[in-house]
């Protein structure tokens, strides 16, 4: 949909209002399924404010462990890589799935539209389009919901349920083009986590 410009220091600020206040931990049940293959376990997010994150996961009865690290926009290293092929190059959509929005970079055109319950974002950076629709309910939840195009093609959608403390609840990650999907269910969130400074560096 057409949407007017926007100030880009605005859009910033409300993307940095999206990351926890302190370092968090994000403990979930996962679903992956694609035409091959469904598979499930436990994982967990760690988030180091302002652009850190850590993404573990394990499937049923602890096999299948991969890990993965993430700054900014990159992967910065994952274990094993070809688990994260999907995920990895969707950085920002990562980033979503877990609530947080990163904020446009500095050359992004920067698009808005705000109509109470319902705000929209939209930051075009060369080839890539990222779209954010935040929808606020009457119980106090919100909803945010991303989708990134490529030239204009649907390279990945997210939804994910936050609740009333601004922390996801349930979210979905859809890559129409393979067709797959991600799915996480949060268990626990520990706004008091203790990150191993070596947990950045390397999966163990």
């Amino acid at each position: 949909m057409p949407l007017a410009p926007a100030d880009g220091a605005a859009a910033t600020a409300w993307a940095r209002a999206t990351l926890p206040g302190r370092r968090t931990a994000i403990r979930f049940h996962w679903k992956y399924q694609d035409p091959d293959k469904r598979w499930g376990g436990r994982g967990q997010a760690r988030i180091a404010p302002p652009d850190s994150l850590r993404f573990d996961y394990v499937g049923p009865l602890g096999l299948g462990a991969g890990a993965a690290v993430v700054v900014g926009d990159s992967g910065v290293w994952a274990d094993p890589e070809r688990n994260f092929r999907s995920l990895i190059p969707a950085a920002r959509m990562l980033w979503a799935g877990l609530g947080i929005v990163r904020p446009p970079p500095a050359d992004a055109g920067v698009f808005g539209l705000q109509a109470s319950p319902v705000a929209i974002w939209r930051f075009v950076e060369a080839a890539d389009t990222f779209d954010y629709r935040v929808t606020d309910t009457a119980g106090g939840d919100r909803l945010l919901e991303a989708e990134w195009r490529r030239e204009g093609k649907v390279v990945a959608r997210s939804r994910t349920q936050l609740d009333t403390h601004a922390m996801p609840a349930s979210a979905r990650i859809d890559f129409p083009e393979v067709p797959a999907r991600f799915e996480l269910s949060v268990v626990a969130v520990d706004t008091a986590a203790v990150i191993d400074p070596a947990l950045w560096r390397r999966r163990r």
